[in-house]
């Protein structure tokens, strides 16, 4: 029992562990994006001011969808990481970051929590650093991989705090009302 595992051994383990981590990770995205309209679909969203380095709407799937496919395959380097010293902590914190995440979607635009949004965001760029240090003592490789993420995620919260800072009573902003097909 006391035989190394092979390259190709290893690769395999890689690759199981990353056909299970990168849709898991995208699915819970995706399903976190569809608990409440977000973007432009969401009349409160729409309603708010927005700070001019918003990027367009469509910027935020095409770049969400290639973060979580990042995090997935950094996830998938730490956990075929068997025997590894701090694999479950990098993995315990990881998972703590990536709830937050899916958190922040409800909280921003189905409960307009500005302010909760904004420490939920500081919260998961902490959380994610710490992963990022753990990773890079497990994998060098899954620590890269989330440095996009932490990027994304300091543009994320300078939005969260500008709109707040824009829109102070962005809580009690009533979406608007959709137009009605009535024909008097």
């Amino acid at each position: 029992m006391g035989e190394l595992a092979s390259k190709e051994q290893l690769r395999m383990s890689f690759v199981r562990c990353a056909a299970v981590a990168v849709p898991a990770v995208l699915l819970l995205g995706f399903l976190s994006g569809r608990t409440v309209p977000s973007g432009e679909q969401n009349g409160w969203y729409a309603a708010l001011a927005k700070p001019a380095f918003t990027p367009p709407g469509w910027a935020f799937p095409v770049v969400w969808s290639l973060l979580y496919v990042m995090l997935g395959v950094a996830l998938a380097l730490v956990l075929s990481a068997r025997g590894a010293r701090l694999r479950g902590l990098g993995i315990a914190l990881f998972v703590a970051q990536l709830v937050g995440n899916l958190a922040w979607t409800p909280l921003f635009f189905g409960a307009h929590m500005v302010g909760a949004a904004f420490l939920l965001i500081v919260a998961i760029l902490g959380l994610s650093i710490l992963t990022t240090v753990v990773f890079a003592q497990v994998r060098r490789r899954a620590a890269w991989l989330m440095v996009p993420y932490m990027a994304w995620l300091c543009l994320a919260g300078a939005l969260n705090w500008e709109i707040g800072r824009l829109n102070p009573d962005a809580e009690r902003v009533v979406q608007p009302a959709a137009a009605s097909q009535v024909i008097r």
